[in-house]
C-alpha cells in the first residue's frame, strides 16, 4: 500500500501530473517530479487535456465518494513524496483556493481493476475512490473539485491506497480565488471548513467550462446540465412543459467579486411552464449527498423573459427537502436582464438525497443554476513544533521516502498516516500531538546513533519521554 504525497509550495498557478497520461501512483512515481504546465504567476491557467464531451461530472458519479463512511477501511499504508516543480513564494498571506483533480484509469495496466483511494487536502479527507468505477468514468475520467482556505506558502495533498491498489491522478489544477468567496452563515468561521462539490449545474444543455469548452470562469468552475438531476415526472405533472429560454441582451451583475459567476450562467434559463400558459408547474431537483453533513446551497437566477417587465409577474416559493426557505420574485429583487443570488445551508442531513423544489405563486418558476458543496470540517493537524521533530527524526534513522513518513504526522486521523506513530488530540483539541512512536514499525533494528536538535525541538521539552536518550535500540 501507498500514499503518494504532493507538497504544492506555489499555490496560485496551474499544477499538472500529466496532460495525456495517467500517473499511477506507486512508489517508483515520485522518482519523476511533474512538469508544471504553466509558469507560476500567470494570469490564465491553462487546463488539461479535455476528455470526451461525455465524460461524466464527478457530482454524477456513483464510485466517488467524497465523505468518508464508517465502515470504509483504514489499513496501514506508506506514503511516498514527488517534489513541487515551483520554488515557495516568499510569504503566503490568508486566502482562498480552488483545486481541481481530473482522474482517470482506462484499464492502463490491463488488470481491468479500478483503484481504490483516498485523497486528502492539508490533513483533511476530501474525495474517496472506490472500487469498481462506472464504466463511463474508468474509461473517460471525471473531474472533482473544492473550495479551502491557507495561510501558508505550500500545502499537502496527499492519495491513499486502500489495499494493494496504486493512486491514480491525470491532473491538479489550483486558482487563487477571492478570500470571501462563498460566504455562509455556520457557528464556526468559514474557514475552518472544506466546500467539496457534490453538484453545480447550469440550464443549459451541456457541460461547459475550463476542460470542457472555451467559456470563461475565473475560478476555473465547470458547470453540467440540470438535466440530470431534474425530476421529469413531476416538473410535467398538470400539463406543464419544461421550457427553455435565452436572453436576447447582456445580463448585468456578472462576474463580481466575491464569487465572480460567469455571465454564460445567466443566459439561459429553464422554467415550468403551465398547460396554455396558465398558471405555472413545479421545477424538482434532486441531489445525491451523503448522509449526516452540512451542506451549502447556491442558487442563481435571472428574469431573461421579455414578457415579465415587473414585480409581481413572476413569484415562486423554494423548498428544500420540503421546507419553504424562500419567496422569490427575481424582477422585485434586482430587475430584469441581472443576475441574483442567495445562499442556504442545509444542517445535519438526514438522508442521501437532498431535493430543492421550485412551486408556483404566480407565473411559472424558473432558475439558471444550483450548486451544492458539502461543508466539511478542517480536521486537526499535528503540533507544528512536532512535525518539526518527526521530520528530524525520520532524517536521522534515513527513513527512504518509498518507506513512508511523509507529510503530517498525525492527519488525516482516519489514516494510518505515519506507520508505528501514535496521536491523539492536545488538552486545548487545538492540534495532534505524538503519543507513542514504534521505531519497529519500519523495520529497523540494532543499535542506533539518533542525532536530533535538542528536546527533538518539541515544545519545552515537554515531550521528551518520548524519546529522551540518544542510544535507541530498535526491537
Amino acid at each position: 500500500m501507498y500514499i503518494l504525497f504532493f507538497t504544492l509550495t506555489n499555490i496560485t498557478g496551474f499544477f499538472s501530473v500529466s496532460q495525456t497520461t495517467v500517473y499511477a501512483l506507486t512508489a517508483a512515481a515520485s522518482s519523476t517530479p511533474p512538469t508544471p504546465s504553466t509558469p507560476p504567476g500567470s494570469p490564465t491557467a491553462s487546463t488539461p487535456a479535455a476528455p470526451p464531451p461525455s465524460s461524466p461530472s464527478p457530482s454524477t458519479s456513483s464510485t466517488l465518494r467524497r465523505k468518508p463512511s464508517a465502515t470504509s477501511p483504514s489499513p496501514p499504508a506508506r506514503r511516498t513524496a514527488t517534489p513541487s516543480p515551483y520554488p515557495p513564494p516568499p510569504q503566503a498571506a490568508a486566502a482562498a483556493y480552488f483545486l481541481r483533480t481530473f482522474t482517470v484509469y482506462d484499464n492502463y495496466d490491463g488488470k481491468s481493476h479500478s483503484p481504490s483511494f483516498d485523497v486528502s487536502v492539508r490533513g483533511t479527507l476530501v474525495f474517496q475512490w472506490r472500487s469498481p468505477w462506472s464504466e463511463p468514468v474508468s474509461r473517460s475520467g471525471a473531474y472533482s473539485d473544492l473550495f479551502f482556505h491557507h495561510d501558508e506558502p505550500a500545502v499537502d495533498l496527499c492519495f491513499y491506497s486502500i489495499a494493494t491498489d496504486s493512486p491514480v491522478i491525470a491532473s491538479l489544477e489550483l486558482y487563487q480565488i477571492d478570500a470571501n468567496a462563498y460566504p455562509f452563515d455556520h457557528p464556526q468561521n468559514s474557514t475552518n471548513f472544506v466546500l467539496i462539490n457534490y453538484g453545480r449545474f447550469s440550464s443549459g444543455s451541456g457541460q461547459w467550462g475550463p476542460g470542457f469548452s472555451n467559456d470563461t470562469d475565473f475560478f476555473g468552475r465547470s458547470w453540467i446540465s440540470d438535466a440530470d438531476f431534474r425530476q421529469q415526472t413531476i416538473s410535467t405533472a398538470n400539463g406543464a412543459s419544461i421550457k427553455a429560454i435565452s436572453a436576447i441582451k447582456n445580463v448585468a451583475n456578472v462576474e463580481k467579486s466575491p464569487n465572480y459567476f460567469p455571465e454564460k450562467l445567466y443566459q439561459t434559463a429553464i422554467m415550468a411552464a403551465g398547460h396554455n400558459g396558465g398558471g405555472g408547474g413545479v421545477l424538482e431537483y434532486e441531489l445525491t449527498v451523503d448522509a449526516k453533513m452540512d451542506y451549502l446551497l447556491w442558487f442563481h437566477f435571472a428574469e431573461i423573459d421579455v414578457s415579465v417587465t415587473r414585480a409581481g409577474q413572476r413569484v415562486f416559493d423554494v423548498l428544500v427537502n420540503d421546507e419553504s426557505v424562500r419567496r422569490v420574485d427575481v424582477f422585485k429583487e434586482v430587475g430584469g436582464f441581472a443576475a441574483y443570488d442567495w445562499s442556504f445551508v442545509v444542517r445535519n442531513l438526514s438522508s442521501t438525497t437532498l431535493s430543492v423544489r421550485l412551486e408556483p405563486v404566480v407565473g411559472a418558476p424558473v432558475i439558471c443554476g444550483l450548486e451544492n458543496y458539502a461543508i466539511v470540517p478542517v480536521d486537526l493537524r499535528t503540533e507544528p513544533n512536532q512535525v518539526v521533530a518527526m521530520r528530524a527524526l525520520k532524517a536521522s534513522l534515513d527513513v527512504p521516502d518509498r518507506m513512508g513518513w511523509n507529510g503530517d504526522p498525525c492527519a488525516p486521523t482516519t489514516w494510518d498516516a505515519w506507520e508505528g506513530v501514535t496521536c491523539h488530540p492536545s488538552k486545548d483539541e487545538a492540534y495532534l500531538v505524538v503519543s507513542q512512536i514504534d521505531l519497529g514499525s519500519q523495520g529497523l533494528k540494532g543499535l542506533s546513533v539518533i542525532k536530533l536538535p535538542s528536546c527533538l525541538t518539541w515544545s519545552a521539552c515537554k515531550y521528551q519521554h518520548l524519546i529522551s536518550y540518544s542510544f535507541v535500540h530498535f526491537y
